[in-house]
């Protein structure tokens, strides 16, 4: 059986060299509700142990991000009022997400062929993959006729 304690000794002493580092960090950039009182300046001294022990603890932490690819931004359209907001383009393949903020239910339907079709229900959010041809990409609401829209693709 293990003890609980000892992680949540380790979450409250991590918390803690956290707050001490916030605390520094103020007193540095010369907050003023650090500056001229004996305890902020202990709490600012206490705060410095903590910043040190907490940057050497991140130094040797291995970071998965360094190797990470950089994120792009989710590509939406909203649907709200019964009308279309698009982004003004996407790239061709990409992801997107449609968020549909009204309380009906709505398509994301290409005009023609079979480009894309989406149905999402009252309040919800789906998803609809862009052509991978570049080009421009009328749509409509199966649901509702005076609901058209254009898709971009770049």
């Amino acid at each position: 059986m293990t003890d609980r304690r000892g992680g949540q000794g380790r979450k409250r002493a991590a918390r803690s060299a956290l707050c001490g580092l916030a605390l520094g960090l103020m007193a540095a950039c010369g907050s003023s509700e650090t500056s001229g009182d004996a305890a902020a300046t202990a709490a600012g001294s206490t705060a410095s142990s903590a910043a040190s022990s907490a940057a050497s603890s991140a130094a040797t932490a291995p970071t998965a991000s360094a190797s990470a690819a950089p994120s792009s931004a989710v590509a939406v359209i909203h649907i709200k009022d019964f009308a279309y907001e698009t982004p003004a383009t996407v790239s061709p393949g990409a992801m997107i997400e449609v968020m549909n903020m009204d309380g009906e239910k709505h398509t994301v339907t290409a005009d023609e062929g079979n480009a894309f079709d989406a149905q999402v229900t009252a309040d919800d959010t789906g998803t609809v993959t862009a052509p991978t041809t570049p080009g421009t990409y009328a749509f409509h609401c199966t649901y509702h006729s005076n609901m058209h829209g254009v898709l971009v693709v770049r």
